[in-house]
């Protein structure tokens, strides 16, 4: 129990850090952090040590709120998330159905989804993505102007 302990102590603040990112609430990043750390603890022996503790974790919590992003979306009356827009998403979604975007967003195949995810909710940087996926700032680049591509095809964004 010492070492569950100690991974926690170790990647938490990091963990929250990036739900953070994800999701730009306090409180629901600490709860998917929670979660995180729940789901964690369940699948520990799935855990190969292939990649880094803290990389693991991100993962694990990238799903976490990938299904809580689908909660919200499957149950628009109490959408605490959808209300939060930054507003690069507000430019980029302009006229735009929200729900329509964000399931059109989470149909996209990774590393898409994420990178949309990240762009256009998390406001980071080309840099900070490429960082997150260990590539280059031009991979983060090219890849959400693909992204982007992708949803004009679905007939979710205009022409800019």
């Amino acid at each position: 129990m010492g070492e569950l302990t100690e991974i926690y102590e170790q990647n938490a603040e990091q963990v929250f850090k990036y739900l953070m990112v994800l999701c730009r609430n306090v409180d629901i990043a600490e709860e998917l952090t929670q979660e995180t750390f729940y789901q964690a603890v369940r699948s520990i022996d799935s855990y190969n040590g292939e990649c880094k503790m803290s990389v693991w974790l991100c993962q694990i919590a990238k799903h976490t709120y990938y299904k809580f992003v689908d909660k919200q979306v499957k149950q628009p009356q109490s959408p605490p998330l959808l209300n939060q827009v930054p507003s690069l998403e507000n430019k980029l979604i302009e006229g735009e159905d929200k729900i329509a975007l964000y399931r059109t967003i989470h149909l996209l195949e990774e590393p898409y989804k994420e990178i949309v995810l990240l762009r256009i909710l998390g406001g980071l940087s080309f840099k900070e993505i490429g960082e997150i996926h260990l590539k280059n700032e031009n991979w983060a680049r090219v890849t959400f102007y693909r992204a982007k591509l992708k949803l004009r095809e679905r007939g979710i964004l205009n022409e800019n």
